[in-house]
């Protein structure tokens, strides 16, 4: 069964919706590759102007799904390669493919993304959420990456947490692994709307057809001047630096935890499946 099923609920308008609500719709490569087909469906579809992303079930995302296997390369996208290769060569490899490259593609679509957020977004999560243009999110949504707190790694691998919480919050964001609250979010600027949860979809597609109303050729015209704006504001740069550094986190916590990441701080119950306790 895809994990990812694609809907048409309005004239001009796509949703794609995370179909895997008894992982809470954790993110693997199967995800990722679903997703990635229905972006580029939506985003070849001439009859297509707005995209929606949604989800099943209470949560929006768990995160990346940890219990994923090797990325199989006859299915991987883009042409990184080397998903066997010796020492910290095949996980850069896979996060590079799998991560950081086909996110920043979905956020580079040429057509106005919205996501509809629900419960937890947890690191992945919170990169899904914040490859799209608009989000609105339910009252109850909640946002964390824990990836620095937890598990020894600065930050997911889409870095936005400057631009999308100002500097000195992203900073205690990271520091503390804490959670962020819909109307915190809102505040932050990080959200564009925080509705009920019962109107969450209702809301997100009336938005969705108000900007499908717009020529779709400027919506695309003016989505790219926006996005090179945030570029030139430094984000391409502070993307690579950051990718570098989670990298060498990785390789760091290989060599001393025989792991990618730091098991240290990580919930008892997780350690024990690890081996750890």
């Amino acid at each position: 069964m895809s994990q990812v099923r694609y809907e048409t609920p309005a004239p001009r308008v796509a949703r794609i919706v995370l179909h895997r609500a008894e992982k809470r719709n954790a993110q693997g490569a199967a995800m990722t590759h679903a997703l990635d087909d229905a972006f580029t469906r939506a985003a070849r579809d001439d009859d297509v102007s707005v995209i929606i992303l949604a989800a099943e079930g209470d949560h929006f995302c768990a995160g990346h799904d940890l219990s994923d296997g090797p990325l199989d390369p006859a299915a991987a996208r883009g042409a990184w390669g080397d998903f066997g290769g010796a020492g910290w060569e095949a996980g850069y490899s896979r996060e590079r493919a799998l991560y950081l490259d086909i996110t920043e593609r979905w956020r580079n679509l040429p057509k106005p993304t919205i996501a509809a957020v629900q419960g937890i977004a947890i690191a992945g999560g919170v990169m899904l959420a914040w490859a799209c243009d608009l989000i609105v999110c339910a009252e109850d949504a909640r946002f964390r990456d824990n990836s620095a707190a937890d598990m020894g790694v600065p930050g997911v691998e889409l870095f936005h947490h400057p631009f999308e919480l100002g500097v000195r919050k992203a900073k205690e964001w990271l520091f503390t692994g804490d959670w962020l609250a819909a109307d915190e979010a809102l505040r932050l600027g990080m959200v564009n709307h925080v509705v009920p949860r019962d109107a969450l979809a209702d809301f997100t597609l009336a938005l969705a057809e108000r900007i499908a109303r717009t020529n779709r050729f400027t919506l695309k015209l003016a989505k790219e001047s926006i996005n090179a704006a945030q570029d030139r504001m430094g984000r391409a740069d502070a993307m690579r630096t950051a990718f570098a550094n989670h990298q060498l986190a990785h390789a760091h916590n290989q060599l001393v935890h025989g792991l990618p990441i730091d098991p240290s701080n990580l919930p008892s119950a997780i350690r024990t499946r690890m081996g750890r306790e």
